[in-house]
This record gives C-alpha cells, sequence and structure tokens, in this order.
C-alpha cells in the first residue's frame, strides 16, 4: 500500500511539472487576455515595444517635465540641420563629473573652453532624448555652435 502511494505521488509531480511547461509553439497568456511579454518575439531589434492591450490598467507613460527657464525655439539663423534649436542661459555643473547643463538640458560635444559652468552662453545644436549617458540628468543636447550671450 506505501509503494502505491509513493507512486501516485511521483507521477502527480511529474505531470504538475510537466504543466508548468511552455509549448514551443502556442504562446503564454497573462491574466488581461492577451499574450505575455516573454513569448513575443520581436523580429527587428529597432522595433517599438508591444502596446498593452486596451482593457489594461496600466498607467499613462512619464511625460518629461518642462525644462526650467526659457523654453528653446527653432532659431532662423541656426545652421541647416534639421531640428536645430537655439538656447540661451547660464550654464551649470551637473552632478557628474564634466557634466554641464543649460536650462535643464545636458549639453555634449562643445567647446569646453567655451562652455564652462557659469558662462552665458547661446548654443545652438540638436536635442537628442534618447541618448544614453553617464551624467543622470538633463536631456541630451548635441552642440552645433556656441557663442557668447
Amino acid at each position: 500500500m506505501k509503494s502505491i502511494r509513493i507512486g501516485f505521488a511521483a507521477v502527480a509531480a511529474c505531470l504538475a511539472l510537466g504543466a508548468c511547461g511552455e509549448s514551443a509553439n502556442a504562446p503564454s497568456v497573462n491574466p488581461s487576455g492577451g499574450p505575455s511579454l516573454s513569448s513575443v518575439k520581436p523580429s527587428d531589434p529597432n522595433a517599438e515595444p508591444p502596446l498593452p492591450p486596451a482593457n489594461s490598467t496600466a498607467p499613462a507613460s512619464p511625460t518629461r517635465p518642462n525644462p526650467a527657464g526659457p523654453t528653446p525655439s527653432k532659431s532662423p539663423g541656426a545652421p541647416a540641420s534639421a531640428g536645430a534649436l537655439t538656447l540661451t542661459g547660464v550654464v551649470t555643473a551637473g552632478v557628474e563629473p564634466n557634466c554641464l547643463l543649460l536650462d535643464g538640458y545636458l549639453l555634449l560635444n562643445g567647446p569646453r573652453d567655451q562652455l564652462r559652468s557659469g558662462a552665458r552662453v547661446t548654443v545652438t545644436g540638436q536635442v537628442r532624448p534618447g541618448m544614453m549617458t553617464t551624467c543622470q540628468q538633463g536631456t541630451p543636447f548635441m552642440v552645433e555652435s556656441v557663442k557668447p550671450a
């Protein structure tokens, strides 16, 4: 009688473990009814992430706060590059070494002799919100030109 109970327990354990495995051909389903994110395989590494189902209660995507100071404007005298913006203000030091900020934008690739903490400047360049940096603050801004303000 004891061997039957042990055999039954072993069979039950095997069935339970087998049911836990995911089928290679069938996507798993999350509680909201759509496919789980782990079962979606992107075909393009640059593709956008999938959107949550319409009946999902996912929080709204965060919005970028308005930077302190004046809002950047498109400059009529800016270089011919598309999307060039001009910012004017006082450069401030960031929390990390060699990180400089202007009105909430992280200044990148500008001449360091003109871009220093405390300098009042006008910079022209392009906003790069997707660029990764080690500065931990500010929206990346690729500087194309600098002049004292």
